[in-house]
C-alpha cells in the first residue's frame, strides 16, 4: 500500500480526462484541462472533502470507491489494477471467469498434438484440444460446479482411474492446495466457491480432510503417470500457465524422455 502514490496517480488520471468524455459542460473561465476535485468526486458520488484527502494521500478509499473514481476516471484495466495495488484493496471482478480469455485461445490452438486444455481456478475445463479430449475424454456438458475437475477427482473413482495409483494420494493434495490459493484469491464472498467446498466437504471425507491442513500451493510444473485409452501408461510433465488474475490457465502435458524413447521403442516393434 502506498497512499501517497495512489494520490499522483489519481491526479495524473485526473489531468488527462477532458469534460468532453464524461459530459461536463464547460464554460469559458475553466483554468483546467482535465477535471476538477469537485466534479471527479460528483462523478464517483462521494465528498469532495474526501476525494481531497485521498488524493493528498491521508485516506484510504475501499474497493468500492476506488471502483468508482477508476471508473469516472476513465483508467484502463492495467491503470485500474496499478490503482488498487496502490490502496492495497483488492478489485472487484468485472469479467465472467467462464469466458475464455482469446490469449488463452491462442495459445490452445498452438499446442498440436500435445494435450493441452483451459481451465478455471474453480478447475473447470472450458476448452480443450483434441489431444486432451483422447487423454481425459470430453468435457461435461454441465456448466455447474459438478463439472468442476477437483469436483469429479473427489467424487468419481473413474476419473481418478486416469492415473497411476501411485500418483493419486499428490493428484489429491496437490488439486486442493492449488484450489485453496484460488479461493482465497475470490475472498469470502464469492458464492461460487463457498459452494463448491461446501459440497465437496458434506460428499468426500478424503476431501475434507486435505482441506482442513491448510497446505497451499500454485500447480505450475509436475510430473505425474496417467493411463492413455490408446497407449497404456504414460509419464508426462505437466505445465501451467496462468493469467494475469490467475483465473484462467492453460495446462499442457509433455511425455517424458522415458516414455517418449518407450513409445518409440513399441512402434519399432521391439515390445516382447
Amino acid at each position: 500500500m502506498n497512499l501517497q502514490e495512489l494520490g499522483a496517480f489519481l491526479r495524473s488520471r485526473r489531468d488527462r480526462v477532458s469534460p468532453d468524455e464524461v459530459q461536463i459542460p464547460t464554460g469559458t473561465r475553466r483554468r483546467v484541462a482535465g477535471l476538477r476535485r469537485d466534479e471527479v468526486a460528483e462523478l464517483a458520488h462521494v465528498s469532495v472533502d474526501y476525494y481531497i484527502e485521498i488524493e493528498r494521500g491521508t485516506a484510504q478509499p475501499s474497493a468500492g470507491v476506488l471502483d468508482a473514481l477508476t471508473a469516472a476516471l476513465r483508467m484502463s484495466e492495467d491503470e485500474r489494477a496499478h490503482a488498487f495495488t496502490l490502496a492495497g484493496r483488492r478489485p472487484p471482478r468485472h469479467d465472467s471467469t467462464t469466458e475464455l480469455l482469446p490469449a488463452m485461445r491462442d495459445l490452445l490452438g498452438r499446442f498440436g498434438d500435445v494435450p493441452a486444455y483451459v481451465t478455471t481456478d474453480l478447475q473447470l475445463v472450458l476448452a480443450q484440444n483434441s489431444a486432451a479430449t483422447a487423454l481425459h475424454g470430453p468435457i461435461p456438458e454441465s456448466s455447474d460446479l459438478t463439472a468442476s475437475y477437483v469436483y469429479r477427482w473427489f467424487t468419481n473413482p473413474a476419473v481418478r482411474a486416469q492415473f497411476d495409483d501411485a500418483y493419486h494420494d499428490a493428484e489429491a493434495r496437490a488439486l486442493v492446495a492449488d484450489l485453496r490459493v484460488g479461493v482465497a484469491r475470490r475472498g469470502p464472498l464469492d458464492l461460487e466457491a463457498a459452494e463448491l467446498i461446501g459440497v465437496l466437504a458434506e460428499r468426500s471425507p478424503w476431501f475434507a480432510r486435505l482441506w482442513s491442513q491448510q497446505d497451499v500451493g500454485i500447480r505450475r510444473a509436475e510430473s505425474k503417470r496417467l493411463n492413455h485409452p490408446g497407449r497404456g501408461s504414460i509419464k508426462y510433465d505437466c505445465y501451467a500457465l496462468l493469467s494475469d488474475d490467475a483465473r484462467q490457465r492453460v495446462v499442457w502435458y509433455v511425455p517424458t524422455i522415458e516414455s517418449s524413447l518407450a513409445s518409440s521403442f513399441d512402434a519399432a516393434g521391439g515390445k516382447g
